[in-house]
């Protein structure tokens, strides 16, 4: 699969299914629209392409800032390969494109793309979200393409999935059902830098990841995660809070691995979440602290090992 920026330098055209989203999380129920997409595009032997946006089109809209969100564009795009999708756009969402007629829209997938199908979850595309299923008939009519609008929702326990449901399961620690609906398990990476070393003194180093200030992280406590560096995998205890015991005041992702010896700074390590085993508590000094950690890392151990 190939990733390009904006409209330039494309691949040579030729007839193409379009599915055009944010697809932030590229979670089960985008995952259903899809395949759904990539197995009506093979019947008639087209490519298969995904327009995506970032920033999200809120953050440009609603003037929204911080963690927002559940991927980013790197992963995102892994996971649309994995999926099997041929092509990805990466369109920038700023002024220029929220303005942007549906009809003029259209008219580039159809031009650098050769777009026969557009496929969405949601119709409303272009300006004021003009470009809905009805409007986008009318035009593909005159243009030659078809709209596939997948209003299949995805139900999971008594609620569709959705990235609004994940983005509170993580606020809320709830590893499991984050995990049910992304149908993987929840993936942050970072790289490692200078932390105050007060894990070695307990006796369980940690690593201090500098994370992407605008993906989310999952709610403060401690999680059961798999931790890989390079092409190695280990089990990690990873905190995530500010540290109470010893009055911390910034937010922190410090994953300790377990069965590692050696130098990791510099390096970056991506987790995967597994399980919430508790949440972020004071405890009264050190000596309490260290007797849950290593409490925390035995469960660790069962979970992962």
């Amino acid at each position: 699969m190939a990733q390009f920026s904006a409209w330039h330098n494309l691949p040579e055209k030729q007839p193409t299914a379009v599915a055009v989203g944010v697809f932030d999380g590229v979670h089960r129920g985008h995952q259903a629209l899809l395949k759904t997409m990539i197995s009506a595009a093979r019947a008639r032997e087209m490519r298969t392409a995904v327009v995506t946006f970032f920033p999200h089109p809120k953050v440009v809209l609603r003037n929204l800032s911080g963690r927002i969100y559940l991927n980013s564009v790197k992963d995102r795009i892994t996971y649309l390969q994995q999926l099997g999708i041929d092509v990805v756009v990466t369109s920038t969402f700023d002024d220029e494109v929220r303005q942007k007629r549906a009809a003029t829209f259209t008219h580039e997938l159809q031009t650098h793309l050769d777009m026969r199908q557009i496929w969405s979850g949601d119709f409303g595309l272009g300006y004021k979200r003009e470009g809905t299923a009805d409007f986008l008939n009318k035009l593909g009519k005159q243009h030659h393409f078809t709209v596939h609008e997948y209003a299949h929702k995805l139900i999971l326990g008594d609620s569709p999935i959705s990235s609004s449901r994940i983005r509170q399961g993580l606020a809320a620690g709830n590893i499991e059902d984050v995990t049910m609906c992304l149908g993987r398990p929840f993936r942050l990476s970072g790289t490692v830098i200078l932390g105050d070393r007060r894990g070695r003194t307990l006796g369980f180093p940690t690593a201090n990841l500098e994370i992407w200030d605008q993906i989310l992280v999952p709610g403060r406590g401690v999680y059961a995660t798999t931790a890989y560096v390079g092409s190695q995998r280990y089990a990690a205890a990873t905190n995530i809070g500010v540290r109470p015991t010893v009055d911390g005041q910034n937010l922190r992702v410090e994953p300790h691995l377990l069965d590692f010896d050696g130098d990791l700074y510099g390096q970056e390590i991506t987790l995967e979440f597994i399980a919430r085993i508790r949440p972020e508590k004071k405890f009264d000094g050190l000596d309490h602290l260290k007797a849950q950690i290593s409490k925390d890392v035995a469960l660790v151990r069962e979970i992962i090992l």
